[in-house]
């Protein structure tokens, strides 16, 4: 369980103090810990772990949460899995800078309220699952700052400075700590025009003679082996390093390629690939977010990690 810490960040003072605190209204702040309650709840979405992490009962943060909602006046919590309200989220962000400020001792430095994140990202699965789900934790933290950065799947080729990686193989990493983000199936992909030309394609054995399309990250024998063809792998025909590159050449009448479900999902969904038999086979490899030692330390990467191991 990745447990962010409360964000830092400054309070410009550029007027005096009673012009953005009133002391007079001060019995109208919430109780700290239902502050902290809040906070930790929205992180973690289990009451068990909140309760776990602030060293209290599971009914002493349900009571906390009402508590504060109450003296609100509004539901910082929509449904059972915790997610906020748009009044929430709006909350949330502010209890955050509140805490980051009351945190800082006199004396320290006064860091920036924003934070910068920066991911190492393979390119399909950045383009088609993670870019079409990243609004939602660029809303629940609005005050991160993402920057992504190509990386180049099975080579491990990343960018040195990036805080967070993912790579895309069989996992058990030595120079990193990692979590597994995302396990797929695969199952040959064509266009519909090359369905009509070579097709019907009834059995397996159908694909003989046809073209193949073929990648490192994803050979044929996986699929091959699970439907009882004790065919070689494939030694002929176009190769790409890169899914996306491959499913645009599939759907451009090229020929059939071993594509995983979920990084193919855009074509399949803008009817440019169908699929050719009912037979999903998965995918000896994974998606796994790297980080190096200590990287956790940091709350924007500990949230981060936590939001993509529920999100995808």
């Amino acid at each position: 369980m990745f447990t962010p810490a409360p964000k830092s960040s400054s309070l410009a003072v550029t007027t005096p103090p009673q012009a953005y605190f009133n002391s007079s209204a001060a019995r109208r702040i919430p109780p700290i810990q239902c502050l902290l309650t809040f906070e930790a709840l929205a992180r973690l979405r289990s009451v068990t772990l909140t309760a776990e992490e602030l060293c209290v009962t599971p009914s002493a943060v349900s009571h906390r949460v009402k508590q504060l909602e109450q003296a609100l006046g509004t539901r910082l919590f929509g449904r059972a899995d915790f997610s906020l309200t748009t009044d929430g989220s709006a909350y949330l962000a502010q209890v955050r800078e509140g805490l980051g400020a009351l945190q800082r001792f006199p004396g320290a430095s006064m860091p920036t309220g924003r934070r910068r994140l920066k991911l190492a990202v393979t390119p399909t699965f950045a383009r088609c699952v993670l870019i079409p789900r990243l609004s939602q934790f660029t809303t629940a933290y609005p005050e991160i700052d993402l920057t992504l950065q190509v990386a180049i799947p099975l080579l491990d080729v990343v960018a040195e400075d990036a805080d967070l990686m993912v790579r895309y193989g069989p996992g058990h990493y030595a120079d990193v700590e990692h979590l597994e983000i995302v396990r797929d199936v695969l199952t040959p992909l064509a266009s519909p025009a090359f369905v009509r030309e070579h097709g019907p394609f009834e059995t397996p054995a159908d694909l003989e003679g046809v073209p193949l399309l073929r990648s490192p990250l994803e050979p044929w024998r996986t699929w091959l082996d699970a439907v009882g063809l004790d065919w070689p792998e494939p030694s002929e025909g176009s190769q790409f390093n890169d899914i996306g590159l491959m499913c645009d050449a599939a759907s451009a009448g090229m020929g059939v390629a071993p594509v995983r479900l979920k990084l193919g999902g855009p074509w399949l969904d803008n009817g440019l690939l169908v699929r050719l038999f009912d037979v999903d086979v998965p995918s000896p490899h994974a998606h796994y977010l790297c980080w190096k030692t200590g990287t956790m330390d940091r709350w924007e990467c500990a949230a981060f990690a936590e939001w993509i191991s529920k999100a995808i």
